[in-house]
């Protein structure tokens, strides 16, 4: 979140900064409550003192063998004002903590202009689109042809939108996995980890989730616990309320977990095959960082991610996203997007953001530097390196063959059992 004290000297940039997410907060409402707030504890605090006078007095009068009753009764009538200022206060705060929570972060000021995706700013493409001499087909027409997964099944089980692999699939659904782990933990400087898949109210609300989008997120009824929507909550909340050393940072982590979303809004959209499911995997990279080199951090964090494109020879490309269509707690984002052949578009594999020190604040994560005797905030960076169920459609419709046959990725051989294809 932004500090209440730079949203109240800053107003009027903050506001921009909304304007130019093409989104909208409770401004005025912050400014009535802020008002309120400083008020009430200003009277508050002018009470103190009289109840401190009244005190002094009061003492004074018994030193004197003088009957100080008239003076206890103002006293105790200021405390009763203050017990009442404080329960005002407080409602107040509450109020002005719950606009403050729905302020989105301000966009970087490279952020490109723009209302939606249409005007996010393309960076680079990578790779090759494969020419077929065959009309390529889709990635669930495929799978479920090979008989490697079945939604039918699936929905049978649960409902819509839940994956159910068999066999090949399975196994190449968990050699990504691996294979992923492997590459940012042996030559990328990550250390993994394996995180809880449930979480409390206040990991999401570190990281952003809560309270704005708690529509999209899966709540287990009678319990303070949420199935984890990503990685990034469990993980970025590790070092929640603590002070890290300076020799600390970097802190680079890894960690693979199952997700689980709602998907609130997206009704009709992507409802077939694995680009939108309720549950799907993803590997998750995480950064802490310090603020003077977070920029240069998320250079290297959409690397790291795209590295694992290229090993599976698979054609994609950057994005920088337009500050429409960044995210609630991002600053910056690039989205890597892969190459899906049957459709003839791109789709989103990864999103790669800076929240700078939106996260840190929500979650008190700070560090310390030599010699210093404050505290900063540190920065908080994240991105898919990759989301997985989207790798394996992109692998199934990229490597697709005439016969309906899938090869296997080189790179990805040793993590199948040196399998070469998948068919029937």
């Amino acid at each position: 979140m932004l500090e209440i004290k730079f949203v109240r000297q800053n107003l009027d940039l903050v506001q921009s900064s909304i304007l130019k997410r093409h989104k909208s907060a409770d401004i005025e409402g912050f400014k009535n409550y802020d008002s309120k707030v400083r008020s009430i504890l200003l009277e508050i605090e002018e009470l103190r003192h009289r109840r401190n006078v009244f005190s002094d007095k009061i003492a004074s009068m018994k030193k004197k063998g003088i009957d100080p009753n008239t003076l206890v009764l103002e006293m105790r009538n200021e405390s009763e004002k203050i017990k009442i200022l404080n329960s005002e206060l407080l409602e107040n705060e509450e109020k002005l903590n719950k606009i403050i929570m729905e302020i989105p972060n301000m966009p970087n000021a490279s952020v490109p202009e723009g209302k939606d995706c249409s005007d996010n700013l393309l960076i680079r493409t990578v790779g090759k689109i494969p020419d077929f001499d065959f009309e390529p087909k889709n990635h669930w027409e495929l799978g479920e042809s090979l008989k490697i997964f079945d939604f039918e099944r699936a929905s049978k089980i649960t409902g819509a939108r839940f994956p159910l692999y068999f066999g090949a699939g399975a196994k190449l659904e968990r050699s990504i996995i691996n294979f992923m782990l492997e590459i940012h933990t042996t030559e990328h400087g990550y250390t993994e980890v394996l995180p809880p898949f449930i979480v409390n109210s206040q990991s999401l609300t570190s990281t952003g989730q809560l309270p704005k989008f708690k529509d999209d997120l899966f709540k287990l009824e009678g319990w303070d616990y949420y199935m984890v929507p990503t990685a990034e909550v469990p993980v970025t909340n590790i070092h929640q309320n603590e002070i890290l050393d300076e020799s600390d940072l970097p802190i680079l982590y890894t960690a693979y977990t199952p997700c689980f979303r709602s998907e609130a809004g997206s009704y009709g959209k992507d409802t077939k095959g694995l680009i939108r499911q309720h549950q799907f995997n993803k590997v998750e990279l995480v950064k802490f960082v310090k603020p003077e080199t977070s920029y240069d951090e998320l250079e290297k964090l959409t690397q790291d991610a795209e590295s694992i494109l290229k090993r599976l020879n698979l054609p994609y490309r950057v994005v920088s996203l337009c500050a429409g269509d960044l995210g609630f707690s991002s600053a910056q984002t690039y989205d890597i997007e892969v190459w899906m052949p049957a459709q003839g578009v791109y789709r989103e594999i990864s999103s790669c953001s800076n929240f700078e020190n939106f996260q840190a604040r929500r979650g008190n994560i700070r560090f310390k530097r030599k010699g210093a005797k404050k505290t900063e905030l540190v920065h908080t960076l994240n991105g898919s390196g990759l989301a997985v169920g989207r790798t394996v459609a992109a692998i199934i419709e990229n490597y697709q063959q005439k016969d309906g046959s899938i090869i296997i990725p080189d790179s990805l051989r040793p993590y199948m059992g040196n399998m070469e294809r998948i068919s029937i």
